[in-house]
């Protein structure tokens, strides 16, 4: 059977790490989430009704994402138990995330904050992916991984959730409940979902953290170091900053004496 080139799943252009089409699309993905926080204060000023109609079409989005990727695995043929069910992390932060702007469940926002960005920004800068721009695989993949991002930065900066530390810890038990069920499903279909069983082909983090199983614990360090310099990054300095600033325009002006 014949495919169009840009949903063909046995394309033979290969995916390169850091080409010009990684780098535009890691600046397209950067610029979408500097939008949103230069527009935060103004889409926080719409209606309840308007803010539901965003929420409900961002998750929408999402999911959509999932099933056109499904329904290109079932179309090329080659659609398997063993590696196109929604198992690994960032399809699970995916729909996770879209159920969250439909909920906002709190306890749900806590879990997926920092395994999903960081889930998301390590699978952007190292993917691993077989395909070539602008194969119908590569804009799926980075538009998937952007919209986890775009999703819970809009919980964060739009709909105003905050964590504590405590989402630290409810971010790490997330991941490790998630893990351990997938190890058991890789177990029994012989998969490797979440690359519990070993290593992807493509190069990644990964290789830096040492071999099977070593690797596994070197990422239970590297995401714990990841969502502590989220937490760092998006709430302890902004809320440093800020009160930085009110105690700069608290100060009372100096009287000239004549």
């Amino acid at each position: 059977m014949a495919y169009p080139p840009w949903i063909d799943p046995y394309d033979e252009e290969p995916f390169a790490a850091f080409s010009t089409s990684h780098i535009v699309s890691m600046i397209i993905i950067a610029a979408l989430v500097i939008l949103l926080f230069l527009f935060r204060r103004r889409l926080r000023l719409m209606s309840e009704r308007a803010s539901r109609l965003v929420r409900i079409a961002l998750a929408g989005f999402m999911i959509g994402c999932e099933i056109v990727l499904q329904l290109w695995y079932v179309y090329g043929g080659i659609w398997s138990l063993q590696t196109s069910l929604p198992l690994e992390l960032c399809s699970l932060s995916l729909l996770l995330s879209a159920l969250l702007l439909l909920t906002r469940k709190r306890w749900l926002y806590s879990a997926l904050l920092f395994a999903g960005i960081a889930g998301a920004l390590m699978a952007i800068v190292t993917p691993n992916l077989g395909y070539a721009f602008a194969h119908f695989r590569f804009i799926q993949f980075f538009v998937a991984h952007a919209m986890i991002i775009l999703a819970l930065l809009y919980m964060t900066w739009v709909e105003q959730l905050r964590p504590g530390w405590r989402s630290v810890a409810g971010s790490m038990i997330f991941v490790n409940i998630a893990a351990l069920v997938v190890y058991v499903v890789d177990v029994l279909l012989g998969a490797n979902y979440m690359f519990l069983r070993h290593k992807p082909s493509t190069p990644s983090v990964l290789d830096m953290l040492g071999p099977y199983p070593v690797y596994i614990l070197g990422e239970e360090i590297l995401a714990l170091v990841l969502f502590c310099l989220l937490y760092l990054l998006l709430f302890v300095i902004p809320e440093w900053l800020k009160r930085i600033g009110g105690k700069k325009v608290k100060q009372p002006q100096a009287h000239s004496k004549n």
